[in-house]
């Protein structure tokens, strides 16, 4: 049985006394997951602000032992797969979805997951959630860099969490964060531990992504990460548009290169189309706050997110108009790197480093347009953001990969 604990904080050098909250471990080493939910009405609150939250053991093919955790805020409904990175599977308010179809219709446990299959390909044959961690040791397509094979995009996504922990304040607006550990280490490589959390409250149509990446070894040692976040209908269609404060654009490889007129609209799915790709280098306001729209055509329903360039500085635009069949997808996607193996990187400047015993922190936060006014704002935002500052439009692409990476199946 999970069991609550009722924290208490203070403010004030423990003067004034601040909310209490409940907190409930959901998975631990020295505990078996089991199927479990809590309410707004079982905890006993008649503030009107309805909400739950629950775990599922899922069972079966090659789903078998994943675990879902389902939070709805009474206006969100979002399920965080603890089981693979603490990705967010889906997203949902009303008719507004955030997330895609993907031919990959099970959330697979990653013990049926071989990264380096199909040439270092492995990591889409779980591909399929609205938020995919990719890193944090690397980011990018396969190859070799210094003698080793990387496979696409690092392990992250593929990381079950070794500790889940439920948080919700007592008191309005009842906020609520779960927090996960994932552990990326292996003997004389990286050695690192990285704190996620997801914070949504009761009745919030948003929700923020915090993730804290710790070196626990005694030397500096590289990093990357990027933000997979996926998009499909209703939000993407034809004539849908992408918006950002950009200081530069430029193609990702010779076939983005033919498109790079049209690099911010989209079209109807088209079987065959393959996938487009672009590297974009954001402006941000004085705090480094930046912003990017994806809105459908009619620009009446779209979704905005939010991160800061002096953690994330750079942004890839992935555009996967294919046939529905196919998956039919276009992301969002903040990050230290593109998507160049990591080999092409340095010399862009885009893998840092993390000296021992350092942190890096990533903050971005999702939220949901659901009407022409909410688009018109946040499309405004981002004109702020730009200040009439000019898009320098780079028509080559910034690094070139071996033609064997460039198949229309490496993101």
């Amino acid at each position: 049985m999970i069991q609550a604990r009722l924290l208490f904080g203070c403010l004030l050098a423990g003067v004034l006394p601040a909310a209490q909250a409940w907190e409930y471990t959901l998975i631990a080493p020295d505990k078996p997951v089991q199927n479990w939910s809590i309410s707004s009405d079982r905890l006993g609150l008649r503030d009107g602000l309805d909400f739950s939250v629950g775990v599922h053991r899922l069972s079966g093919g090659r789903q078998e032992g994943s675990v879902l955790i389902e939070i709805d805020t009474g206006t969100l409904q979002l399920t965080v797969v603890a089981t693979r990175g603490m990705n967010v599977l889906r997203a949902q308010a009303g008719t507004l979805r955030l997330g895609w179809d993907s031919p990959v219709r099970e959330v697979v446990n990653p013990a049926f997951v071989n990264l380096e299959s199909r040439g270092g390909l492995g990591w889409l044959e779980g591909f399929n959630e609205l938020v995919a961690r990719a890193g944090f040791e690397w980011v990018g397509h396969p190859g070799m860099d210094r003698g080793q094979l990387l496979t696409l995009h690092g392990r992250a996504s593929y990381l079950p969490a070794s500790q889940v922990v439920l948080t919700i304040d007592e008191q309005p607006p009842h906020r609520i964060s779960l927090k996960g550990v994932l552990h990326e280490e292996a003997f004389k490589q990286a050695n690192f531990r990285i704190d996620t959390e997801l914070v949504t409250q009761a009745g919030a149509s948003s929700f923020t992504l915090h993730d804290r990446l710790t070196n626990q070894g005694d030397q500096a040692a590289e990093y990357q990460v990027l933000y997979h976040s996926n998009f499909g209908p209703p939000l993407l269609g034809e004539g849908s548009r992408f918006a950002a404060p950009v200081r530069e654009v430029s193609p990702f490889d010779a076939r983005a290169r033919q498109e790079l007129g049209e690099w911010q609209t989209y079209r109807a799915p088209t079987p065959g189309y393959g996938e487009t790709v672009y590297n974009l280098y954001p402006y941000s306001d004085d705090q480094g706050r930046s912003l990017a729209v994806l809105h459908d055509r009619s620009a009446h329903q779209g979704v905005a997110l939010a991160f800061n360039v002096h953690e994330l500085p750079v942004f890839t635009l992935w555009k996967n108009t294919d046939g529905k069949a196919q998956g039919y997808v276009t992301g969002l996607e903040p990050g230290t790197s593109f998507s160049y193996n990591r080999s092409l990187q340095r010399a862009l400047g885009l893998v840092p480093r993390i000296e021992a015993g350092g942190t890096r922190d990533f903050t971005l936060e999702y939220r949901l347009l659901p009407s022409a006014a909410a688009v018109r704002q946040a499309l405004g935002q981002v004109e702020k953001i730009q200040q009439g500052r000019p898009m320098r439009v780079q028509e080559m692409p910034l690094a070139q990969e071996p033609r064997a990476s460039e198949n229309g199946a490496a993101r």
